[in-house]
């Protein structure tokens, strides 16, 4: 029986401009074909297993023609498949979907057109340029300038085209940007009609150009000012001082490495997308249910004496989620903890608790083992027994201290932290070319894992890699592991938590932009 191809828009660049019905297909593909201008995060979207293949352009070669990706999009679909043919911005302009579309329907493929997010419009939005303003301009053109200037020619109607409507919009014409504008001129646009060129708008490493037709060749030309890049032609050109705003974000510009495991990466995603910066997941660690007949023995022993403890300690959101899991199956309750004090390391492991109906010991000091020590050490007392649930790398540091102090403690590994199966070849290109700015290391795990991950996919000395980008690292400890590991360590968060680390990136960076303006 044959398969379905989605013919699906990826927006713009940025990863979440996709459309939710586009990233529904996503998730539900055996196959995505994409090109260089879908953001390569969305491919971390797809179900394992899912085959990926690149069948974009680069400036100076064809990766696969045309009509041979028209094919590939049949012989996939014959064989049963599930087809996403990702295309970036919106697959009806300039995007050859009538063609791929015409193949499949000759072939009697069943296909679906999915929209999506237009770079025509959005990618000046992104730069603070309304396509259409009221006083402006009530009209819009969308008009094709990669074609060589005698194709341009017989495809445009450059008299009726100068000024059929108050906006124009050129998509793909950087290198033909000077004949563009002697032809809008020639046809009567004054020589100082505003020009703006946006260059990878909605990414990081967007890049907004202005100028006027009379100059623009020439700043063009001056900046080095390479595609892709979208054209705009009109006066809405003049609202971008006004309306700016992507550039006045903190973290614009900036490319950053999420390396937390998938199920905690979201928020700090999110705060880095709230920041203008662009989030890059690439988990190396996974947490798993622990398979070790020992480990799991040693829990059920613990859980069985749950009345007699007079600490719990958990140091982990994890801890706490693995804890109330291991809880549940044994069938305890909760209420068997009823003369323990419970404590938390770092407000979010409180959260966790609380979310449960447990409000844990405060702890104003450090969001570390060492920090529930300095809070509580005078609480504790020889001979009393404490419970430290927590993950299977977790320091030695702290049922040691505890010891010291004369409390019986029973550590349970109640989760084991893996390395994460998936690799990423488009994450090795973006750190050799130094296109990853940042890396955050959310625990010594992290670092450890990512160093590891990196050798398994080939990388022969994955410090050099990592030290094009500057590390981010949540505490101390994780600090430590990475300096001693040869990483460039650039930010320590004050607070060791997602907020305390990214408001410590910004100050980081808004210190630096200051000093590099400085000189």
């Amino acid at each position: 029986m044959a398969g379905k191809v989605y013919l699906v828009g990826a927006g713009p660049g940025h990863a979440k401009l996709i459309t939710v019905k586009g990233m529904e297909c996503l998730q539900k593909a055996d196959v995505v074909v994409y090109d260089r201008l879908a953001a390569p995060q969305l491919l971390g979207a797809v179900k394992p297993g899912t085959k990926k293949i690149y069948v974009g352009k680069l400036p100076d070669r064809h990766t696969m023609k045309q009509e041979e990706i028209n094919q590939l999009l049949v012989d996939l679909a014959k064989e049963g498949h599930t087809v996403v043919r990702l295309k970036g911005g919106d697959p009806t302009i300039f995007g050859r979907v009538g063609e791929e579309a015409g193949l499949l329907k000759k072939n009697g493929i069943a296909y679906e057109i999915v929209p999506g997010v237009t770079a025509a419009i959005s990618v000046p939005a992104y730069a603070g340029i309304p396509v259409t303003h009221r006083e402006m301009a009530s009209s819009l053109s969308i008009i094709t300038g990669h074609e060589s200037p005698d194709k341009l020619d017989r495809m445009i109607d450059w008299e009726r085209v100068t000024h059929a409507t108050g906006t124009l919009v050129f998509m793909m014409g950087v290198s033909k940007i000077g004949y563009i504008a002697d032809q809008l001129m020639r046809y009567g646009r004054p020589g100082s009609t505003p020009v703006a060129l946006v260059r990878w708008g909605t990414r990081a490493e967007q890049e907004t150009l202005t100028g006027t037709l009379a100059d623009i060749e020439q700043r063009v030309s001056a900046a080095n000012f390479q595609p892709p890049a979208v054209i705009v032609v009109g006066d809405v050109v003049l609202q971008r001082e006004q309306l700016k705003w992507a550039e006045f974000l903190p973290l614009f510009g900036k490319r950053i490495l999420v390396t937390r495991a998938r199920s905690q990466a979201s928020k700090l995603s999110e705060r880095i997308d709230e920041l203008g910066g662009e989030a890059y997941e690439f988990p190396v660690i996974e947490t798993v249910y622990p398979e070790d007949r020992k480990m799991l023995q040693q829990i059920e022993d613990a859980f069985q004496r749950l009345e007699s403890y007079d600490w719990v300690f958990f140091t982990s959101v994890n801890g706490v989620e693995y804890f109330y899991r291991h809880l549940q199956e044994q069938g305890r309750d909760i209420r068997a903890l009823h003369r323990a004090s419970i404590a938390a390391v770092g407000p979010a492991t409180a959260d966790a608790l609380k979310q449960r109906g447990i409000v844990p010991v405060e702890l104003p000091g450090r969001f570390q083992a060492e920090g529930m020590i300095e809070t509580l050490g005078d609480r504790m007392k020889p001979g009393q027994r404490v419970l430290l649930p927590r993950g299977d790398l977790a320091r030695a540091w702290l049922p040691e201290k505890l010891a010291e102090m004369g409390l019986e403690v029973t550590a349970i590994d109640t989760y084991q932290t893996v390395v994460s199966r998936d690799g990423d070849e488009e994450l090795l290109k973006l750190l050799e070319e130094g296109a990853i700015h940042v890396v955050t290391f959310t625990s010594s795990s992290t670092v450890t894992n990512l160093i590891a991950k990196l050798k398994q996919m080939g990388v022969q000395d994955p410090v050099r890699l990592l030290n094009k980008a500057e590390a981010a690292c949540i505490g101390e400890i994780t600090a430590k592991t990475a300096a001693e590991a040869g990483l460039r360590v650039s930010v320590v968060a004050e607070q060791a938590t997602i907020d305390g680390l990214l408001d410590s990136l910004c100050s980081y960076l808004s210190d630096k932009q200051g000093q590099e303006q400085a000189k």
